[in-house]
C-alpha cells in the first residue's frame, strides 16, 4: 500500500488550491468564524479557573514523552492486560489490516450492520467505505457525523465534523435525507437547535435498539489495567459501548497511557481544551468484558498506519501527542478562514499539517498533496500556546518544510527558481561588497517600477509576488550608506605635526 492510501481524502486537491476556493465561500467564513470564536472563549474561561493549569500541561506533556519513549513496552503490557480481563487484542500495520481485521469481525457475527461512536481513526482508515464494500452499512451515531453522513459530506473539524453547516442547512438535510438511513425527519422541522437534535434521537433510537455489533474509537487506554476510555457529549457513544453484544474499538498505537492514575491529568485537560466544558458529560470506562454487563465480545484493535515510522523521528515525533482536542483549530487563523475541507485530510488544522505529511511520508512538491501542508501556516505560534500537551507544532511545521525542500532537491535533476534566488541571496549576504551593490541594484531597480512609493507589477517570475503584496519601495540609500556618510569621522591635519585626527 502506497503513504498516500493510509489516510484517506489527501490532496483532492491539495492545500493550495482548496485553500483559494475556500476563501471565496463567505457563508464557511462566517460559520468557521462563530463557531470557533465560540469555543475558544469557552476553553479560555474554564482554563484560566484551574490555578495549576500550566502544571497540568506540563505533566501531560512528560507523560507523553515518556510514553512514546517506551511504546513497544506499554502497548504489550495493554495487550496483556486486556487479553487478562477478557478482551481480544488485533495488530494492524495499515488501514487494509485494520479494515480487513474489523470487517471479518462483523462478518463472524451474522450481522450487516452496525453503529459507530465518533471515531479520527475509524475516518482514517476509511472503514465506513471498507465495510460498505463488504455489504455492511455503517451508521455514525454522534449528532456532527450524523449530518456529515447524510450530506454525503466529509467531517471539517476534528471535535465538530459539521462546523462548516449551520442550522437552515442542517435542517435541508434531515429533512431530504433521513427518509433513505431510517425513520424521515418530522413534518414540518424548524432550524431550532433542540428540534434538530429531536429528529437526530427519533432517528437514531431504533437503530441503538437493533445494533447487535459497535464500533468504537478510544480516547485512551491504560496499559496497566487495560482499561479504554471514550469521552462524549451526547450520550450516543454511551448507548453504543453498552447495548451491542459486540464491541470493537479501533485506536491508533499512540493512545496508550502507562497508568490508569494518568487519567486524573487528561481528563481534565481534554474536555477543557475541546468543548470549553469542565468534563465531558458522558465518560465511558472498561474493562475487557464483564458477564451480564455490557458486551460480551470485546475486540482492541491496535491501529499503527505509519505511526511507528513517525515515532523514528526525534522532531516530528512529538506529533502522536496529540490528545485530539482540536484547540489548535480554533485559534488557528488559517484554519479559521479555510476550514477543514482544505487539509485534504481527516486531520485538518495545525495538528493535521503536521501529522498527515508524517503518517502519508511527503515529496517534493510543495504545491501537491501531504508536502504542502507544513506550509498552510502563519507560524503565529497560537497552537503552541493553545495545545494542553504542548506540542510545539510551529517548530515541526519548520522542520517537515526542511524535509519537504530536501526531497524537492533529491528528486529533481534541475534546481528551482527559488533554489536558484536562495542561492543568490547566500552570495550577496556573505559579502559585504556584493550586498552593497545589490541594495544599489534594488534601490534603482524599483525607482523603475515604484508609483506613489510602492511597487507595483513585478515583471516575469516575479508577477506573482507582487499581485499579493503591497511591497514599499527600497530607500534610495541604504542604512549602510548612510552610516558611513554620517557616522564615519572625518579626518584633518595637525600642521605642527602633519598628523591626521578626527574632527
Amino acid at each position: 500500500m502506497s503513504g498516500a492510501d493510509n489516510v484517506v481524502w489527501l490532496g483532492t486537491p491539495a492545500f493550495p488550491q482548496a485553500a483559494r476556493s475556500a476563501l471565496a465561500d463567505t457563508q464557511l467564513r462566517a460559520n468557521l468564524r462563530r463557531a470557533t470564536g465560540t469555543i475558544r472563549d469557552k476553553r479560555l474561561a474554564v482554563a484560566a479557573e484551574l490555578e495549576d493549569w500550566e502544571d497540568l500541561r506540563e505533566t501531560a506533556a512528560a507523560v507523553k514523552r515518556h510514553t512514546l519513549r517506551h511504546l513497544d513496552h506499554h502497548l504489550l503490557r495493554l495487550e496483556k492486560a486486556v487479553t487478562a480481563a477478557g478482551g481480544t487484542v488485533h495488530w494492524a500495520a495499515d488501514a487494509a489490516g485494520a479494515n480487513r481485521i474489523v470487517t471479518d469481525l462483523v462478518r463472524a457475527t451474522g450481522q450487516s450492520e452496525i453503529v459507530k461512536v465518533k471515531s479520527m481513526a475509524t475516518q482514517e482508515i476509511g472503514l465506513n467505505e471498507a465495510l460498505a464494500d463488504a455489504g455492511i452499512r455503517a451508521y455514525e451515531t454522534d449528532l456532527a457525523e450524523l449530518i456529515v453522513q447524510l450530506g454525503r459530506d466529509r467531517p471539517s473539524h476534528i471535535l465538530v465534523p459539521a462546523i462548516h453547516r449551520n442550522r437552515s442547512e442542517i435542517r435541508e438535510i434531515f429533512r431530504r435525507e433521513m427518509g433513505e438511513w431510517g425513520r424521515p425527519a418530522p413534518e414540518g422541522l424548524s432550524d431550532d437547535p433542540r428540534d434538530l437534535a429531536e429528529a437526530a434521537r427519533l432517528h437514531l433510537r431504533e437503530k441503538f435498539l437493533r445494533a447487535k455489533v459497535a464500533v468504537s474509537g478510544a480516547n485512551f487506554a491504560a496499559a496497566d489495567t487495560g482499561t479504554v476510555v471514550v469521552v462524549e457529549s451526547e450520550g450516543n457513544g454511551r448507548m453504543c459501548l453498552t447495548l451491542p453484544e459486540t464491541l470493537i474499538t479501533v485506536m491508533g498505537i499512540e493512545k496508550v497511557l502507562p497508568s490508569f492514575a494518568d487519567l486524573e491529568v487528561f481528563l481534565q485537560l481534554l474536555p477543557r481544551s475541546s468543548t470549553g466544558e469542565r468534563m465531558n458529560p458522558y465518560t465511558s470506562l472498561w474493562t475487557g468484558v464483564t458477564e451480564g454487563d455490557g458486551p460480551q465480545n470485546f475486540h482492541l484493535v491496535l491501529l499503527d498506519n505509519g505511526r511507528t515510522a513517525t515515532l523514528a523521528d526525534e522532531v516530528g515525533r512529538q506529533a502522536l501527542a496529540c490528545i485530539r482536542c482540536s484547540a489548535c483549530l480554533n485559534v488557528c487563523p488559517v484554519y479559521e478562514r479555510t476550514g477543514g475541507h482544505a487539509y485534504g485530510s481527516v486531520y485538518p488544522g495545525p495538528i493535521g499539517a503536521v501529522l498527515t505529511p508524517q503518517l502519508v511520508g511527503i515529496g517534493g512538491d510543495i504545491t501537491s498533496g501531504a508536502a504542502s501542508l507544513p506550509f498552510a501556516s502563519t507560524l503565529c505560534g497560537a497552537c503552541y500556546d493553545a495545545c494542553p500537551v504542548k506540542i510545539n507544532i510551529p517548530e515541526v511545521l519548520v522542520h517537515l518544510r526542511a524535509e519537504v525542500v530536501e526531497a524537492g532537491r533529491r528528486n529533481r535533476l534541475l534546481p528551482t527558481a527559488e533554489g536558484l534566488a536562495m542561492k543568490a541571496a547566500g552570495a550577496a549576504l556573505a559579502s559585504p561588497g556584493r550586498l552593497a551593490a545589490a541594495q544599489k541594484l534594488a534601490a534603482l531597480g524599483s525607482r523603475l517600477v515604484a508609483s506613489d512609493g510602492r511597487i507595483g507589477a513585478l515583471p516575469g517570475p516575479f508577477a506573482r509576488w507582487s499581485a499579493t503584496r503591497d511591497t514599499p519601495q527600497p530607500p534610495r540609500e541604504s542604512f549602510r550608506a548612510w552610516w558611513r556618510r554620517t557616522r564615519t569621522p572625518a579626518k584633518e591635519d595637525n600642521p605642527a605635526t602633519g598628523e591626521r585626527k578626527d574632527r
